[in-house]
């Protein structure tokens, strides 16, 4: 069947999309590697980054709560463990989304959908992902373990939530965030108020920045018939943002103090306080490059918290 010529909404679309031709893991890679690495969004880091940061964010504040640096074997294991599951997760939600994703003018040149790798070409590569993330977490205490295997249950239901609920971002912070738990746990060997607080922000700031995500795609979405926090809040999404978002350096903050950290993680707060009030000052909901630009910010946020908790150790 002739593809039709796009249209002026569907080039916009692709005009904001994050998939690029030009990442250095591609021109490093032979070229048969690069439809799994771009199913696995290796060239389109930023979902690591958000996936890791709640991880380095707990193993932070347990540290500095102790009054020690991190363990800095657990910062790269954490480091690896979030890109070989980040990526197994998008290729699950590849999967299981491909018929959307056909339909989706951001979304249609995926591997799966435009046909260059299989379903179950897919799944090999899901699961050798997996076994990667596995070794990575056998490295770690036993609660720490089964802690992570529980996540599993959260990570394999999120993709259907679109279907069901306008609210899956919600089921991605409580998926997202759960390295806050992880990184609290694998020192400790235990949960604790702070820890629990911090997955709580976590949960806040996802659905924050993914409703951000979600704009690119709201109007594909409500034809479809995919749901969302976007179609949910519409005209008034702005201000749902900018809730969450304080909601987020309030519970920070509390998380912060609970776990006995003072100024300088606290002063971080206020850093990403200001980086989340100007993403809601400038975000234009009706602009998918605008909106795509201040989702992919949300990196200085967990680079300053991180940071905070780094400084509580040096500067204690």
């Amino acid at each position: 069947m002739t593809r039709q010529a796009p249209t002026t909404s569907e080039t916009t679309q692709r005009a904001a999309s994050d998939i690029r031709g030009d990442h250095w893991t591609l021109h490093l890679a032979p070229g048969a590697l690069h439809p799994y690495l771009r199913l696995a969004r290796f060239d389109r880091p930023i979902g690591t980054w958000l996936l890791l940061f709640p991880c380095w964010w707990g193993l932070g504040l347990a540290a500095a709560a102790a009054g020690t640096w991190p363990n800095w074997l657990y910062v790269l294991l954490f480091a690896i463990g979030a890109l070989v599951m980040r990526g197994a997760g998008c290729t699950f939600n590849d999967l299981v989304d491909r018929d959307f994703d056909a339909k989706v003018a951001r979304t249609a040149t995926r591997p799966i959908p435009s046909g260059e790798v299989t379903p179950r070409q897919a799944a090999a590569f899901m699961a050798l992902q997996m076994l990667i993330g596995l070794a990575v977490l056998l490295q770690f205490n036993r609660f720490s373990i089964l802690l992570g295997v529980a996540s599993l249950a959260l990570v394999f239901t999120y993709p259907f939530m679109k279907r069901i609920t306008y609210w899956p971002q919600a089921w991605l912070g409580l998926t997202f965030n759960w390295g806050a738990l992880m990184g609290w746990a694998v020192l400790e060997g235990s949960l604790a108020l702070p820890a629990f607080l911090l997955y709580a922000a976590g949960i806040a700031w996802t659905l924050g920045y993914d409703t951000i995500y979600a704009l690119q795609d709201k109007e594909d979405d409500a034809l479809i018939g995919v749901k969302s926090t976007a179609l949910k809040f519409g005209a008034a999404s702005k201000r749902w943002i900018a809730g969450f978002y304080a909601v987020t350096v309030a519970l920070l903050a509390a998380a912060g103090l609970a776990a006995g950290l003072g100024l300088p993680y606290l002063l971080a707060c206020g850093a990403a306080a200001l980086q989340l009030a100007w993403q809601v000052r400038t975000l234009d909901i009706d602009d998918p490059q605008n909106c795509l630009y201040r989702f992919h910010s949300n990196r200085w946020v967990g680079w300053l918290l991180f940071a905070g908790a780094l400084a509580e150790t040096a500067l204690g």
